[in-house]
């Protein structure tokens, strides 16, 4: 097999292997020429820079390859120091890569940022490159340690991460960690991966490696071998050189599977990405042997049959060969026999061997031309930019183009702006002829256009939850990318040249605005926040009207953060800042706090009858002071205010305590080194003391003080009483503080604790000392210390030693031990017997040999340990001959949803009850029996078959317990009765309602579709869950009708008839009275609309007693209307404005001094008429009222008018046309009234221009007319 994609290459003295495989090359060159040239296994002279590098394809011309001369450094070679940095060279395949740089609009620079933070925490120089097939190569440089942990990061970043859980023996996993987890460090370095092993405590043998398939591949490998080796079976291997290992593993590892499962071993190949050649079999012995056996004879015969072609295949061609995860190479192996070796992906070389029996190697050659012309590529150019707008929203726009042709693959290439198409030849001709139509269309219609921002403006740019962003997204219809790719900060906008134009005008406005901005911060304790922001914010308000310029931003409750930013114009922010300093600094001095203690009995007395006491001291020192509520334990006063007002506040409040009780305060000395121990956890042992003796104030030294002063302050007696408790506690402290120390080896400390700490609490109850074994974390293993008093702890050591020198005497002891339990003893590698020397001080339990007929059983240890020991074998014994086998049948079907999920139902079960539980089998015959309905058990007439039994075994009451648990896991359906009307009410929307029950109850519930209009629900689950989930099916359906009889009655509807013109007043102003009556009565009215068929009737609707509260409260108020009178009045429309005032208020004035209704003319109706509305005496005095207004008005107008006129003859004309028409004609046409022709006022204005009306000098002049009555002509 060819190797990986992985090579390694040193910078300083190079190497190359014949097999490219990962090596440190930094080891000396070989000592002669011929030696490396006969012996693939050794390195090659370095070559030249052209042959490591070569130019590429189209360079003109090359360097020539300069031979490394014989001089007399290369001759001394091997004194050279070999080099500490190399260089790793790694590659991505495309269809592994992790799409960091895709279309999302900050991911153009995200390969480079994350090489540059890999750079960061390793030390290692990453260099990283793409191909033409969109794979990347990465060249890591640095130290040795350094470049395995960046490549392990760098394909966790960039290469796709699978993840695979083996199974290895717990008692390996410690033999794959290593020494304090050296082991596995290494071999997480080595191959790249994450390997998860379970902690101690975890029982599970299960471990998990998470990497790329190869990564993942070689651990697993490595892991195996590692616990191949650590077992105490047989274990081979062989060296069978790699091309022969398909045909020994089979196709899909058919054949090596097959002789694992017939022979009880396992068989460890190494997969195709590691390149070694051994096979490892373990298990017995004489499965091993026979598998050698087999293997060598299958190599054999290969090596014998084996002939070889080699084909030309294009390179792009060569995946389609391999197909996916190897595919279609397995499946060349199966149908032929024939191995098909590839080269590797970095290879330039496009040459397939084929290796297998002659006669087979022509049908394989047919397949491998048949998958290799199976598919063809071919690529379109792009924009990069225009590749979004290709795909469409959710892909809509690709989807149409490729819905028709489902085996074309289209990828869109990030950098190179080209698509690549991939599939069967004539369907991808098809695709590219649409995609280039859509790429041409788009290219007419779209453009994009790029503008240089400040990184920190963008939050701005963005807003609030994109508000800002998106707002210009919607009215331009733009799309807008934010990016800092390669330092340039540019924003992106993409879409219609009239949009781009528009997006590029607001962004350029709002950075213009912004960079006239700026922001600071201020220091703000939190818990001024809300009396600066005030109630509902009124003072937050204030302030930011007074600097309406500036954005004030607090952090959120939730964070604890004193940070208030302001944001704004320059000047106003400043400002504004100091503004804030100046509230800040009052804020701080009105708001100082000072606590003092006060006995609870006290506490009345400072609050004085009915609050005067402590009114009178708040008025007095301007200070704000809170007492304890009655729930809380303490008694602490709370002042808050001015400092000079707290300390005067704080001394009148103690005063009244020192006049009331004998208060006193004492200092006794406790050496500093007891202080924490006398404290307490939590403080809780000196706060019994303290509430012991009447809450007097105990108060310690801070712990940097060094001194061993402890102040007492109380009533006198009280203090008294505390002073002896706490030196009391201080001598016991002194006395208990002797320590000593005993020795005894790590593995008979166990034995000294005991089971369940029973040997330690023994020797802790008699001499009261207390005794600490050393921990995981210590350094010396064997310490163990005693504390206590002086006495207690000689005592304790004196017993301890005892013990300890019993155990150190090694004995040798046998015991009975019946064969057919030897099994359980020595069972998964002697797990019982590990447990059993861990727990006894290690003695070794020796069971005879399998195959050997004894029954005799040797232990050997200290003597106390082996007595020990025997007696928990012979627990364990008794317990096996307890043990019974149950038989239990369940349908076959039935054994997922018992088992559960991983089988977590059977592990519980299992835990519970302390049986083991053994599944049968999985038959794959048709199984197509149906479940118990309704909970009928009809099995009992059927025959159990094999794959129905469930074996237990355990103590018979154990199993008995397991099996009701069993059966009550085994599902029934149960069929339930709900109304089709509520099915959709059951199944909520998108089916969230049925869900969450079946969640919450662990069933299945089916619900009919709504063709069948069926009113059954079936519920699958065991008993006790469907019984449960039947319950709140039902509980739920109870609700549903309670909540339709609830709708039934809110539907009670009548219909009102009321007159339109008192609609209005129903509805009050801006519908004040009809919403008031509404919530009041919780109805529905509806007004039908003006000018309708049905304009009288008004619809109440809502539950009868409120409906018919509702009317009449609405007949109250038409009652009222109906004792009113409307009268009109005709009052000329050229003073309605005087009578109606400024915004009414003059005729509102009016209203309320007559208590009535005025409304004027609108529209189509009379402009003179005004309609008056209320009662009749109102009435009447309010239209004497507007007639003698009127009068008063039209005095008004009427001289204005002949003012007019005679200041304005020119508009005489029309005026008295205007009163001609109006005065002189009726309204049936008829002439009226008295009219004036030829008057001055009718004569039309003098003519400038004309030399009669103004003659010039010494001109003869017209004759002049002769004057008439009225004066002369004008």
């Amino acid at each position: 097999m060819d190797p990986t994609p992985m090579q390694q290459t040193v910078m300083e003295s190079q190497e190359i292997s014949s097999t490219p495989q990962e090596v440190d090359q930094s080891s000396p060159a070989p000592p002669s020429e011929s030696q490396a040239i006969t012996n693939s296994d050794q390195a090659y002279e370095p070559l030249s820079y052209d042959e490591l590098f070569p130019a590429l394809p189209n360079a003109p011309n090359q360097t020539p390859v300069v031979e490394p001369s014989e001089s007399n450094w290369s001759k001394n070679s091997d004194m050279r120091i070999a080099s500490s940095v190399i260089t790793q060279v790694f590659r991505v395949p495309y269809e592994e890569r992790v799409k960091i740089d895709g279309n999302n609009q900050f991911g153009e620079s995200a390969s480079s940022r994350i090489c540059a933070d890999i750079t960061t925490k390793t030390g290692a120089h990453i260099e990283i490159s793409s191909a033409k097939d969109q794979s990347l190569t990465f060249l890591v440089t640095g130290k040795n340690d350094a470049v395995m942990r960046a490549k392990r990061l760098v394909l966790e970043k960039f290469q796709t991460q699978a993840r695979q859980t083996i199974k290895i023996p717990k008692e390996h996993h410690r033999f794959i960690l290593g020494k304090k987890g050296k082991k596995l460090q290494e071999l997480e370095s080595i191959t790249a991966t994450k390997i998860q092993i379970p902690n101690a405590n975890d029982n599970s043998d299960e471990i998990i490696v998470v990497g790329t398939k190869d990564s993942i591949e070689k651990a697993t490998h490595e892991i195996r071998l590692i616990s191949d080796e650590q077992s105490k079976q047989a274990y081979e291997k062989l060296e069978i050189p790699k091309q022969y290992h398909p045909f020994i593993s089979g196709a899909n590892n058919e054949k090596i599977n097959q002789l694992m499962m017939d022979n009880n071993v396992r068989i460890n190949i190494p997969p195709p990405s590691v390149m070694k050649n051994e096979i490892t079999i373990a298990g017995e012995k004489e499965g091993v042997l026979i598998c050698k056996e087999i293997i060598s004879k299958c190599h054999k015969e290969m090596e014998r049959k084996c002939q070889t072609v080699s084909v030309e295949v294009r390179k792009t061609q060569h995946k389609y060969v391999i197909g996916p995860r190897g595919s279609n190479i397995t499946e060349i192996l199966q149908q032929t026999g024939v191995s098909v070796e590839m080269p590797s992906t970095e290879s330039s070389s496009e040459t397939i061997t084929l290796r297998g029996p002659q006669d087979k190697l022509g049908q394989a050659l047919t397949l491998v031309y048949a998958k290799a012309n199976s598919f063809m590529q071919t690529g379109l150019e792009a924009p990069t930019w225009l590749h979004k707008f290709i795909i469409g929203r959710k892909g809509a726009n690709i989807r149409h183009i490729t819905q028709d042709l489902p085996k074309v693959h289209v990828e869109f290439t990030d950098k190179q702006g080209g698509i690549r198409l991939e599939g069967p030849p004539e369907e991808v001709e098809k695709a590219r002829e649409k995609l280039e139509t859509m790429i041409n269309e788009m290219k007419s219609k779209l453009t994009f256009d790029q503008i240089t921002v400040d990184p920190r403006f963008y939050k701005h740019i963005i807003g609030k939850s994109g508000s800002n962003i998106n707002r210009i997204r919607n009215d331009t219809g733009v799309l807008i990318n934010i990016s800092e790719a390669d330092g340039n900060n540019l924003i992106r906008l993409e879409g219609s040249p009239e949009g781009v134009a528009q997006a590029k005008k607001e962004l350029e406005e709002l950075v213009a605005k912004m960079e006239n901005e700026k922001e600071r911060d201020i220091i703000i304790e939190q818990r001024f926040h809300r009396t600066i922001i005030g109630t509902k914010g009124d003072k937050i308000r204030e302030i930011r009207e007074r600097f309406n310029q500036v954005q004030i931003s607090f952090p959120d409750a939730g964070e604890a953060s004193d940070i208030v930013r302001i944001r704004g114009p320059k000047d106003d922010v400043d400002q504004c800042f100091t503004y804030l300093k100046r509230l800040l600094r009052d804020l701080l001095e009105s708001n100082y706090q000072v606590k003092v203690s006060i006995y609870r009995q006290f506490h009345k007395f400072i609050i004085g009858k009915g609050g005067a006491n402590i009114n009178k001291i708040r008025e007095e020192t301007n200070t704000r002071i809170d007492l304890p509520s009655e729930g809380q334990n303490s008694d602490e006063i709370t002042i808050t205010g001015k400092k000079e007002n707290c300390e005067k506040a704080r001394d009148r409040i103690q005063k009244i305590q020192d006049e009331l009780a004998n208060i006193v305060e004492l200092d006794i000395i406790i050496p500093s080194k007891f202080h924490n121990s006398m404290i307490g956890a939590g403080g809780k042992l000196i706060q019994s003391i303290s509430e012991e003796c009447g809450g007097v104030a105990i108060k310690f030294p801070p712990p940097d003080a060094r001194s061993d002063k402890v102040t007492i302050r109380g009533p006198k007696d009280e203090v008294q009483k505390a002073k002896q408790m706490l030196v009391e506690l201080s001598n016991e402290k002194q006395l208990a503080s002797f320590t000593a120390e005993v020795r005894a080896k790590p593995q008979h400390h166990r034995f000294l604790i005991g089971r369940n700490g029973a040997n330690i609490r023994k020797i802790r109850d008699a001499t009261g000392a207390r005794i600490i074994f050393p921990t995981d974390k210590d350094e010396d293993k064997e310490l163990i210390t005693i504390i206590g008093k002086k006495d207690s702890v000689a005592k304790a050591k004196e017993q301890l030693l005892a013990t300890i020198k019993e155990l150190d005497l090694i004995i040798e002891d046998t015991m009975t031990v019946d064969p057919k339990h030897h099994r359980h003893f020595v069972a998964r590698r002697g797990e019982v017997l590990r447990q059993i020397g861990d727990q006894y001080g290690g003695v070794t339990v020796s069971f005879p040999r399998a195959g050997v007929q004894s029954d005799k059983v040797t232990l050997k240890g200290a003597k106390e340990c082996v007595e020990a020991a025997k007696a928990r074998i012979y627990e364990i014994i008794t317990d096996l001959e307890e043990i019974v086998s149950m038989e239990v049948v369940i349908p076959q079907r039935y054994h997922r949803t018992v088992m559960g999920a991983r089988g977590s139902k059977v592990q519980a079960i299992t835990t519970e009850f302390d049986v083991q539980i053994k599944f049968p089998e999985k038959d794959l015959g048709n199984d197509m029996g149906q479940m118990q309905l309704n909970g009928d058990v009809n099995g009992e007439a059927e025959t159990a078959r094999p794959q129905d039994i469930v074996r237990l075994s355990g103590k018979k009451e154990k199993c008995e317990g397991a099996r009701d648990a069993l059966l009550a896991l085994v599902p029934i359906i149960v069929e339930e009765q709900v109304p089709f009307k509520h099915h959709r009410y059951i199944i909520g929307q998108k089916g969230e309602n049925v869900r969450s029950m079946m969640t919450e109850y662990d069933v299945n519930i089916q619900v009919p579709p709504p063709q069948d209009q069926s009113d059954i629900i079936k519920i699958t689950g065991s008993p006790a869950n469907t019984e449960r989930a039947r319950l709140a099916l039902r509980e739920k359906v109870e609700q549903l009708e309670e909540g339709e009889r609830d709708r039934q009655a809110r539907a009670f509807q009548i219909q009102l008839k009321v007159a339109s013109e008192y609609h209005p007043k129903i509805i009050g102003k801006r519908g004040a009275v009809i919403s008031k009556i509404r919530e009041k009565h919780d109805v529905n009215i509806q007004f039908p609309p003006r000018g309708g068929p049905e304009e009288d009737v008004i619809t109440i609707t809502g539950y009868e007693k409120n409906v018919n509260e509702a009317k009449e409260a609405i007949l109250a108020i038409t009652g009222e209307l109906d004792k009113m009178t409307k009268s009109s009045v005709e009052i000329d429309s050229r003073i309605h404005s005087r009578l109606i005032g400024t915004r009414g208020r003059a005729i509102r004035k009016i209203m309320e001094e007559f208590k009535v209704e005025i409304k004027f003319p609108r529209g189509d109706d009379n402009a003179d008429s005004v309609t008056i509305i209320g009662a009749v005496e109102n009435v009447e005095e309010c239209k004497d009222h507007l007639l003698n207004l009127m009068e008063e008005y039209m005095q008004d107008i009427v001289e204005r008018e002949d003012m007019e006129v005679y200041m304005n003859p020119n508009k005489s004309n029309n005026l008295f046309q205007s009163d001609e028409s109006s005065h002189h004609q009726g309204r049936d046409g008829t002439k009226q009234g008295f009219v004036v022709s030829g008057a001055p006022w009718t004569q039309e204005a003098p003519n400038m221009n004309s030399s009669e009306d103004f003659p010039s000098m010494g001109a003869p002049s017209p004759p002049v007319a002769a004057p008439t009555i009225w004066g002369p002509r004008r």
